[in-house]
């Protein structure tokens, strides 16, 4: 749909209804379910063309704040896109903080007015991935070595931040012998280097892995299955 072709569905809609206050107008165009979506501390402020005009050649405008401030902030990068999305993770890194985003549009040179997010606090909020895992044959045993997912967050020199700064995570280890199709925990704790012994010879197994946040009371998804057989 045109910005001309959106304008004239405007104008139908509210003639139709006999609506044709400019505050109302504007409503119409306000862009619906603002929200954030946050993976491993990428938070993607996320969102739906307003009821007007679902045309994807609306320009929209995102603005920011911390909770408790009261001037908003531009995006600079989202002012006047096309997307119904912005990338505000360097924008919201203090993660224990509450912050709020908004958006408006402009379609056919008509202005909305601004819709804003529910409060939003990465540190409880952000989805954590299921820890990176590598598998090593050894004496009949396996070697299983664990890394927790990677931040958007460098520290003073450089090197990528850590998961495990910010958040008490205990892994969770499971294997899953092939022949019978029976899966065992076989370790959960702190520790990213796990060893699993006493394994059946000539016999195919599967690990898959997992982390926990005791404090919030969330897990990861698990990953991805790794198999081996054993000599």
């Amino acid at each position: 749909m045109t910005p001309k072709h959106c304008f004239l569905g405007f104008l139908i809609s509210f003639l139709l209804t006999g609506v044709v206050e400019t505050q109302s107008a504007h409503e119409s165009l306000m862009p619906q379910r603002v929200h954030f979506q946050s993976r491993n501390f990428h938070n993607i402020l996320h969102w739906q063309p307003g009821r007007a005009c679902t045309s994807n050649s609306s320009i929209y405008f995102v603005q920011y704040k911390m909770y408790g401030q009261r001037q908003w902030k531009n995006k600079e990068d989202c002012w006047g896109i096309l997307e119904s999305f912005c990338d505000l993770t360097n924008e919201t890194s203090d993660i224990q903080e509450p912050y709020y985003g908004r958006v408006r549009t402009i379609s056919a040179g008509i202005r909305s007015g601004w819709t804003m997010t529910q409060r939003f606090t990465p540190w409880w909020e952000t989805k954590i991935d299921p820890p990176v895992m590598n598998i090593t044959q050894v004496n009949g045993s396996l070697l299983v070595i664990l890394h927790a997912p990677g931040l958007p967050y460098r520290d003073q020199k450089g090197k990528n931040v850590s998961i495990e700064n910010y958040y008490e995570l205990v892994y969770r280890v499971f294997i899953i012998n092939n022949s019978i199709g029976k899966e065992q925990k076989v370790y959960e704790g702190a520790h990213r280097v796990v060893e699993i012994g006493v394994l059946a010879p000539h016999t195919a197994y599967c690990v898959v892995a997992e982390m926990y946040q005791p404090m919030l009371d969330k897990r990861s998804r698990r990953s991805e299955e790794k198999c081996v057989e054993l000599p």
